[in-house]
C-alpha cells in the first residue's frame, strides 16, 4: 500500500462506497487483529473510551456475536439493541429511536434491518459512525470483508482468483458485497443457480452466469456456497420444485471433492447441511467455514478501529 494513501471513509454503508485501495486497507489492517486473536489475551484498549450501540432490527446470532466480541476485546463500551424488546412496538419510529439513542452520546452505530437504505438514513439523523451489519438484500459489507480476508488467506492474492458463488443469488445480500469486493480486487465470479434465482441483468455486475455445478467447480478456485434464504421468498412463491431437487443439482457433495481437488470451500453461515453442501463437505479439511468466523472479528476489529479515527496498529 502506497505510504500517502489515506482512509478517510467515516462510515461503512457498503463496498460499493469504498475504493479498492479502502477495501485492501481494511484487509491488511486486519492481519494485525488476527495476530491479537492469537494471543494468551485477545485484547487491546483503542476503543476503550468509545460507547458502541448495536441496533439490530433482524435476528442475528453470527453478525452480532462477531461484533460484540470485536467491541469488548477492544475495550469499548457496548449497548445491544433489540427491536422485540424496545419502545419500538410502542410505535417509536426508527428515526426517534436513533435520535433518543444518539443524545446519550454515543459515537458508533452497528445496524441491522430489514429495509435497504436504513443505514444510509441514519447517517442523516445522527453524527456517530454508521456500520451495515446488513440492510434488506441490499449490502452486508462485513460479511464480504471476511470472505475477501479469508480467500487472501487460502489464495495468497485476491488478483486473479476465480471464486463460484452458488445458490440464492436473488435473495442475498453477501453475494452483491462480495461482488462487489471480488470485482474490485481483481478476482473473478461465476454466479450459480437456478435460473429462477438468478436475478435478471445481474451479469451488468461484471460476472459470469453459468446453471452447471461441475462446469463451475471444476473451473474455481474457491467455492461459496450460500443459503436458501426461504424466509425472503415469500409463501405461495416456488423457486424450485424442492429442497431435495435442489441438493441433487446445485448441493456440493463428497464427489465433487473427489472430482476436483482444487478449490476450497466457504460459506457465510448458517449452512442447511444436506441442502447447500453435504455434512461430510462442510467438516472437510478444505472447508474454510470457522476460519471466515474467526476472521470475521479480526475484521470487524479493523473496520471499528478505522472507523474510530485509527491509523495504524
Amino acid at each position: 500500500m502506497d505510504n500517502t494513501y489515506r482512509f478517510d471513509q467515516k462510515h461503512l454503508l457498503g463496498l460499493a462506497d469504498y475504493s479498492a485501495q479502502d477495501i485492501q486497507y481494511v484487509l491488511d489492517q486486519a492481519v494485525s487483529f488476527r495476530e491479537i486473536l492469537n494471543r494468551p489475551v485477545p485484547k487491546v484498549p483503542t476503543l476503550r473510551d468509545k460507547t458502541i450501540v448495536n441496533l439490530f432490527y433482524e435476528n442475528s446470532t453470527r453478525t452480532r456475536l462477531s461484533f460484540e466480541l470485536a467491541q469488548r476485546r477492544m475495550g469499548a463500551d457496548v449497548v445491544n439493541f433489540s427491536a422485540g424488546t424496545s419502545s419500538t412496538k410502542k410505535g417509536e419510529s426508527l428515526k426517534d429511536t436513533i435520535r433518543n439513542i444518539s443524545s446519550m452520546k454515543i459515537d458508533m452505530v452497528v445496524v441491522r434491518h430489514e429495509s435497504p437504505g436504513v443505514p444510509h438514513f441514519l447517517t442523516q439523523c445522527v453524527d456517530a459512525a454508521i456500520l451495515n451489519a446488513g440492510d434488506g438484500a441490499h449490502e452486508h459489507p462485513t460479511q464480504a470483508l471476511l470472505d475477501l480476508f479469508t480467500i487472501q488467506q487460502v489464495h495468497g492474492s485476491l488478483e486473479g482468483c476465480k471464486v463460484a458463488i452458488i445458490g440464492d443469488i436473488m435473495h442475498s445480500r453477501v453475494v452483491r458485497s462480495n461482488i462487489i469486493g471480488l470485482k474490485k480486487l481483481g478476482a473473478e465470479v461465476v454466479l450459480c443457480g437456478p435460473k429462477t434465482l438468478i436475478p435478471k441483468f445481474i451479469t451488468e455486475m461484471g460476472v459470469t452466469v453459468s446453471y452447471d455445478l461441475d462446469e463451475c467447480l471444476a473451473w474455481c478456485d474457491v467455492a461459496m456456497a450460500l443459503r436458501i434464504q426461504l424466509e425472503r421468498q415469500g409463501k405461495g412463491t416456488e423457486f424450485f420444485p424442492s429442497l431435495r431437487e435442489y441438493h441433487e443439482k446445485f448441493g456440493i457433495k463428497a464427489k465433487h471433492l473427489e472430482a476436483y481437488p482444487q478449490f476450497k470451500i466457504m460459506h457465510p453461515g448458517p449452512i442447511n447441511r444436506g441442502v447447500e453442501m453435504e455434512s461430510m463437505v462442510a467438516d472437510n479439511e478444505r472447508a474454510v467455514i470457522l476460519d471466515q468466523v474467526t476472521n470475521g472479528v479480526a475484521v470487524r476489529m479493523a473496520i471499528l478501529y478505522l472507523l474510530s479515527g485509527g491509523t495504524r496498529i
